[in-house]
C-alpha cells in the first residue's frame, strides 16, 4: 500500500468519528484542494481504507473501515518506512 503523506492520514483522520462525508466538505476541513482530494478518495477505497456509501452509487460520500481505522493508528510506523507495514496492519486487522 502507497500512501501520501500526510494527506491520506489526514483524511482518515478526519473520518475516524465514523461519519461519511464527500470530496467537497473534507477538502474545507483539510484546507487542501478539491480536485486532489477527489482524486485520493478513491486510492484509499482501493485499498479497502474508505467505503464508498450512499444512497446512490455515485454519491461521493465515504466513510471509514476498520481497515482504515488500523491504518490510522499506524500512522508512525509508515511514516518511519517500516518493511512490514501491510503485514503489521493485518496482523492487527486479525487480532480485533
Amino acid at each position: 500500500m502507497r500512501l501520501t503523506v500526510p494527506t491520506d492520514f489526514e483524511i482518515l483522520d478526519a473520518l475516524i468519528d465514523g461519519r461519511r462525508n464527500n470530496a467537497a466538505n473534507l477538502a474545507y476541513i483539510l484546507d487542501r484542494n478539491r480536485s486532489y482530494i477527489n482524486t485520493r478518495l478513491p486510492v484509499l477505497a482501493d485499498y479497502d481504507l474508505l467505503d464508498r456509501v450512499g444512497p446512490a452509487p455515485n454519491s461521493g460520500l465515504y466513510v471509514i473501515t476498520e481497515k482504515g481505522r488500523v491504518v490510522a493508528r499506524n500512522r508512525e510506523a509508515y511514516e518511519c518506512d517500516e518493511a512490514d507495514f501491510d503485514e503489521l496492519i493485518e496482523r492487527e486487522l486479525h487480532q480485533e
